[in-house]
Formats: C-alpha cells, structure tokens, sequence
C-alpha cells in the first residue's frame, strides 16, 4: 500500500513504506529480478504541522508527479461497486549499486472517464472510510495483477503480499487459472498452484493492523466472481479478513523479527510462520561523513555490507569526528526549523517514531523531577523528538500535546523540541546526529522496528525496550541498553512504571557517565554498533533470506 522511495515523493506513511524502498533498493543492488506495485498516492500522507501548544493539524502535500514518475501507455479495467473503473500506470526506476533497475508501478484511478467518487481512490494513503479502504484494496490486489499482465509481466514466479493490503491478487491469480482451465468451480490443484506462486509478510501484531471488512460491505464493492471464489474459498462467514486470505493461499508466510514470529504463530495458530528480521540499506541510510570514514577503511561496505564487520578497528577519533559532524548538521536544522539552540556538547536524545498509543513516545517525561536531577546532577541532556499521529488519532494527537507541555516546562533547564513533518530526509538527520537512540513500546506490539537500526548504521546506540529487532541486536553495554527484562525469548510483560524507572537509571548509573566521563569506552560502543549490528541489520542480507526462503524455497 505504501513504498517510501525518496522525500520528495510522499508515497509512504513512515517504518513499512520506508521498508518497503530499502527492500527494492537491495533487490536492484543483488540484481534480483522484481517488479514492484503500489497506489499513486497524489494527496500523499499528510503535512504535519505543530503549534505552541502541541496540537497537531495535517495539510495536503503538493507534489509534482511528473517530475519523478513516468507515465505508461494503455491502461486497465475492473469493477468497483458494479463501476468499471479505468486504471493508469506511472514508473519509477530504482538503480542498484551496479546499474540493475528495479521498476515500480504506481496505480492511478485519477483519469476523467471515471465517476469522481472513483477518480479519488488511489489519492490518499490511509484515508476515508472501510468502503474507500476496500475499494482501494481491490484496486491494488486485483488492478495490480491485471496492470502487470498488460504490461507483459507473464511469467512471474512470486507474488510477495507486503502486508494483507494486496490479498486480494489471489482472487485475480485463481481467475486465472479457473480461466485457462475453462471451470466455473475451482479446483484443488488451481488453489495450489496459486498458493505456490504467493508468499506472505505480516508486519505487525496489534489487531487494528489487520484489515477486516464486513460481508455486506464486500459484496457491494467486490461482488460478483470475486465473493464467489471467496465463498468457494471458505474465506468469508459474516466478514472477510484479509490477513487470513494471505495466509490462506500463501506457500510461505514469515513475520519480520524472530520474536515477531513467535506471537505471528500464537496469533494466527495452526498456521506455519517463519521469520526474516527486517534491516534498512546500509549505502542509503550512512551519513555522509560517516561514508567518508567507512569508504577510507572498508572500500567495500556497499557491495558487501558484512563487510562492516571489521569496523571495530576504524580509529576511534575518526568516528567521532565523523558523528560530531552529523551532529552539528542536526542541531543547525533545529535551529533553522525552530528557533532552538541545541550545545553540540550536550548529550542528544533522539525519539522519532508515529505517535501511537502502544509506542509510549511520553514515557521519558513521566518523572520530570527526576530528569531534572539526572540532568543537573550526572550531566546534561538535551531532547529531539519528532513522529506524525495519524490524522484520525486522537490519543497520538494527545501524546504530542504531554511531549511539547512537557518540554516547554522544562525548558529553563533541559532543553527540548518536537520537529515537525518527521520524514525521511528528517530521518537521516536525527538517526546520525543524536547520541542516543529512544525506543519505548509496549511489548510485544514492536514487530521489529527499523529506525534504530539506521542509527546502529551511524554508530548510534539504543536505549530501548526489548521487543522487536532488539531482542537481537541487543548486547547490554556494548551496542546499546534495555529497557525491561526478558523471559527466555520473550520480553516481560508491559509495566510502564517500571520501564520508565528503568529508563531513567540506565541513563542516570550507565549511559551518562560513560558519555561525560569514559568518552573512548563510548567510542567503542559506537563502532560496535556499526560492527555487529550495521553488518547484519540491513536489507542486502534480509533480502537474499528472502530469496533463498520464499522465493525460490
């Protein structure tokens, strides 16, 4: 539903849309043969905007399509509500580090032939209603397999379904099939035909993340051929989840982080699911002055990101040199954006994540008095957050508004902002130019996670709750700090008192005193992270596990 390839062109919402380039980015790198799919989102996601009290308002980005994507010849046809709806094509080439190109299809119902409340399906990310969700659901499963059989793409051997969104291709594959094979019935080996042909990755935990829509609701915008084979299917009883559609016609299925898989399988038990923790591109998601250093001492890190691995010996002085660097361009933007003035000196604190409820983004304000006495009595910090709330999110509107009341409370001593518009280019400011990296959900709802990960790639530690990709990159003292406990695989279960105590005394006994008083121990903890976690955590290796897994498994 969503692909995040370059700021300019606001596809993508944030963690999945950005996952989603980095994976083709990989691909065109490996010079995997792929052809990608999403929706033409012209209203993008939205502009945040953040006033003086912390209240969120959104504004419609205003982009130039042409610019970036090119539009395809012809177009196809399908029906949307008893509506033949038309469908365009635009292109965009990823380029990988050899020259491969990856193509993706961005699929357009804005053309004049089509009823207006049809023209806007593909326009907004996210938005409006169930029925505009399942419209525009139809419109990337079923249009998105007839868009690449029209543009001649006839001998795919894998359809991967990123998320449930596109569950609905199954439904056009099996039409396929009943087609060639002249059957109004659909057989046992036409369903496992398909089902070899499709792979499966679920991305999140939390219920609300799984698309379900009423039995009503999907004979009035599906109908036809496509409620029949749902029915034939045994798909559907009062309402049809997507995610179960997927996992119903998928030969493989995996969730994005090993622990992630673990609660994939009780949630969806007696299902088979495997897991392939998510990474980031290492060559996109590097400073530049941190390339510079990694290209003087391991020319090949972007060809071979395992080359990273030897990063433990790069001069300590050249890492810090290099992260000041980042550092001092952060805090220039601050400046700029805000009016703030961050010390370069100080200790940075960096938090950028949507602001949904289970993420607590608030937590680290939950005692002030403490942060106070950390800060004035173990040495100075200073906080950068920044993360959209969903339009419709009352309760992430409202953990900004605690953020900004609690930073303007603060601000006669620890000094604290809240950066609008978090996106990706704002990304690659804050996960190279904080000190830290702040990471606080309430487990086990952190499928895996990804922003700390281009940090590590930066020589940037965490600080977070074990959950997710953490759980893995996690080495206590050496690439970074936990937040909670774990129980054999599985982290506890969620105490917000007790994480945010926890919190606090991992800054207040641990990270500060190194930072202010063990500089070169700190240093090591920095290479560290681009050693052991920059040179697993990214997509060149996530994506041949994807190739030698799903695949061609």
């Amino acid at each position: 539903m969503e692909i995040g390839i370059i700021a300019e062109m606001p596809t993508y919402s944030g963690g999945l849309g950005v996952l989603a380039g980095d994976t083709i980015r990989a691909a065109a790198d490996l010079r995997v043969p792929m052809v990608a799919v999403t929706l033409l989102h012209r209203n993008g996601y939205c502009h945040q905007r953040i006033d003086a009290d912390g209240n969120q308002t959104e504004e419609v980005f205003d982009w130039d399509i042409e610019k970036f994507l090119t539009k395809q010849p012809g177009t196809i046809t399908l029906h949307v509500e008893s509506t033949e709806v038309e469908v365009a094509v635009w292109q965009y080439e990823v380029e990988g580090v050899g020259g491969f190109r990856i193509p993706v299809l961005f699929l357009d119902t804005d053309l004049p032939g089509n009823a207006p409340e049809h023209r806007n399906l593909t326009h907004n990310l996210y938005g409006g209603d169930q029925r505009y969700r399942l419209c525009q659901e139809k419109v990337l499963g079923i249009g998105g397999v007839r868009v690449l059989r029209e543009l001649g793409y006839n001998a795919i051997e894998r359809f991967h379904m990123n998320e449930g969104h596109a569950s609905l291709l199954v439904c056009e594959l099996l039409d396929e099939r009943r087609r060639a094979n002249k059957h109004d019935v659909l057989g046992d080996e036409e369903i496992e035909a398909v089902r070899r042909l499709c792979v499966f990755t679920t991305h999140t935990p939390v219920p609300a993340g799984h698309d379900k829509f009423s039995r009503e609701l999907v004979n009035s915008v599906l109908h036809g051929r496509t409620t029949e084979l749902l029915d034939q299917l045994d798909c559907m009883d009062d309402s049809l989840n997507m995610t179960y559609l997927a996992l119903n016609l998928s030969h493989y299925v995996n969730g994005v982080a090993k622990r992630h898989g673990q609660v994939s399988r009780e949630m969806f038990a007696p299902y088979p699911i495997d897991s392939i923790t998510n990474g980031v591109h290492a060559a996109r998601w590097v400073a530049p002055p941190m390339q510079k250093v990694l290209d003087a001492h391991l020319a090949s890190w972007r060809e071979d990101n395992y080359t990273l691995r030897t990063a433990t010996s790069i001069p300590r002085h050249e890492i810090w040199a290099a992260h000041q660097e980042s550092k001092n361009t952060l805090i220039d933007h601050i400046k700029t954006v805000s009016g703030v003035e961050f010390d370069p000196e100080v200790f940075t604190i960096g938090f950028a994540r949507r602001a949904a409820a289970y993420k607590r983004a608030d937590m680290f304000y939950d005692d002030l008095e403490r942060l106070l006495r950390i800060h004035n009595v173990v040495g100075k910090i200073q906080v950068v957050y920044a993360g959209k709330a969903h339009p419709s999110d009352e309760v992430g509107k409202d953990i900004i508004r605690r953020i900004v009341h609690a930073q303007k409370s603060l601000a006669h001593s620890i000094k604290g902002v809240y950066l609008a518009d978090y996106d990706i280019e704002l990304c690659h400011l804050m996960a190279a130019g904080v000190d830290l990296w702040l990471n606080t959900p309430e487990p086990p709802k952190e499928a895996s996670g990804t922003s700390g990960m281009k940090a590590a790639l930066n020589g940037i530690p965490s600080l977070s709750v074990l959950d997710g990709w953490w759980l893995e990159g996690w080495i206590e003292g050496q690439t970074g700090w936990a937040i909670g406990r774990t129980n054999g695989d599985a982290p506890t279960p969620a105490n917000r008192h007790e994480d945010a105590a926890m919190l606090y005394d991992k800054l207040e006994y641990l990270i500060l005193p190194l930072f202010y008083e063990r500089r070169t121990d700190f240093i090591q903890v920095m290479r560290n992270c681009i050693a052991l976690n920059g040179s697993f955590f990214n997509t060149q290796r996530m994506m041949s596990q994807y190739v030698l897994k799903a695949y061609f498994g």
